[in-house]
């Protein structure tokens, strides 16, 4: 049965998560149309550039992805407290600059500010609070960049109808073990595919981004032609009673959600860099690894999961799996089917148990694959 995204999100519990979205139908709608013989590899590059732009103005940085030919995979962390801090301005100038906001946002950010009276002023920090908390829901940020991909990619297509499948997948990444283990089976993506035979060739991932980085090599963004879409396509969040009466339209009712500003403002958005590393673990808002013991774990799988490769097992065991009481075989073994073998929520076996325990469910699926890679064979 599907579960209540309110259920699936929960800032209390991670503010860590793994998203995947598919093409409707699972068509090859970002890659070889083997119909056609058409390709469409560089909407790969609109999905990669867009996500980093997104971070620009969310509070949600972006840890891992990877966009397949058909799919894309994004390991995300929610920062909560930073939207909580920004004040009403810089929320409001984050927000117009995916959405033009109602007539009295348009007049507080320009020069008519000192001319509003103290009633409208409130009514402008009344969307502030909306805004802010839309500025650190993964659901609003899958709707831009869903909808934004899929209006350019019909644009481009002349036809209409939807591009995404209506519900993103999500699962919480509940601890450290977690997180490492969704970040080397998103970057490992092309490779475990065979689209790729090493992290360097790894096309549209954050690993080869962060290689490339490391070799000097500044971001490259791919942006997607700026014609008039035909049609939309999202799968909004619920619209609360408040979202409707906070942000009405001049042209239509007060229960349509805002419209996506166009392509050729979108595409003014600054690129966000990606969540640095801090072996420390004492920064919240960096990924609580070394960036080199990473890569030599990723690296090391990479050899490991090939489809030409199957069965290779690493000498010895990387340094990262060993300090995190991890098995090393069975955790490059569960490389292919790790996303499936997870509902979620994914972790050690005691905080799935203990998530369990608080959404009142007698258990929840990935225990026994849990038990495999998180834990530590006796020798």
């Amino acid at each position: 049965m599907t579960r209540p995204r309110s259920s699936l999100v929960s800032l209390a519990d991670t503010p860590w998560y793994h998203v995947v979205n598919r093409c409707v139908r699972r068509a090859f709608l970002c890659g070889q149309d083997s119909a056609t013989g058409q390709n469409f590899d560089h909407r790969r590059g609109w999905i990669e550039t867009r996500i980093r732009e997104l971070a620009s103005v969310f509070t949600i940085d972006v840890a891992a992805y990877a966009v397949m030919s058909n799919h894309y995979h994004v390991v995300l962390r929610v920062d909560a407290d930073r939207a909580q801090a920004l004040s009403d301005d810089a929320v409001l100038r984050r927000w117009t600059q995916l959405f033009s906001g109602p007539l009295l946002v348009q007049r507080y950010l320009s020069e008519a500010r000192s001319q509003m009276g103290q009633a409208e002023c409130d009514k402008v920090a009344e969307f502030a609070a909306l805004y802010r908390s839309r500025l650190h829901d993964l659901s609003w940020f899958m709707r831009v960049l869903n909808e934004s991909i899929a209006r350019q990619a019909n644009a481009e297509d002349d036809c209409t109808g939807r591009f995404w499948e209506g519900r993103f997948k999500s699962q919480a990444l509940l601890d450290e073990q977690a997180l490492l283990a969704a970040m080397a089976y998103v970057d490992l993506n092309p490779i475990r595919a065979g689209m790729a035979q090493s992290l360097p060739e790894s096309l549209h991932t954050s690993i080869k981004a962060r290689l490339d980085e490391i070799q000097g090599q500044a971001f490259e963004p791919v942006l997607a032609p700026v014609v008039t879409p035909i049609v939309t396509d999202a799968a909004p969040p619920a619209v609360t009673e408040a979202a409707k009466l906070a942000e009405p339209n001049d042209m239509h009712p007060a229960s349509v959600l805002p419209s996506l500003l166009a392509e050729a403002e979108l595409a003014t958005l600054p690129e966000a860099p990606l969540m640095p590393f801090d072996v420390t673990s004492r920064f919240e808002q960096a990924i609580p690894f070394g960036l080199q013991e990473y890569i030599d774990l990723v690296d090391t799988m990479g050899h490991a999961v090939h489809p030409t490769k199957r069965g290779a097992m690493p000498a010895a065991t990387p340094p990262i799996l060993t300090r995190l009481g991890m098995d090393a075989e069975a955790f490059i073994n569960a490389a292919d089917h790790f996303f499936k073998d997870f509902a979620s929520a994914v972790g050690t076996p005691a905080k799935l148990i203990e998530i369990a325990a608080q959404r009142q469910q007698r258990a929840l699926r990935g225990l026994a694959a849990a038990k495999r890679m998180f834990e530590r064979k006796a020798a």
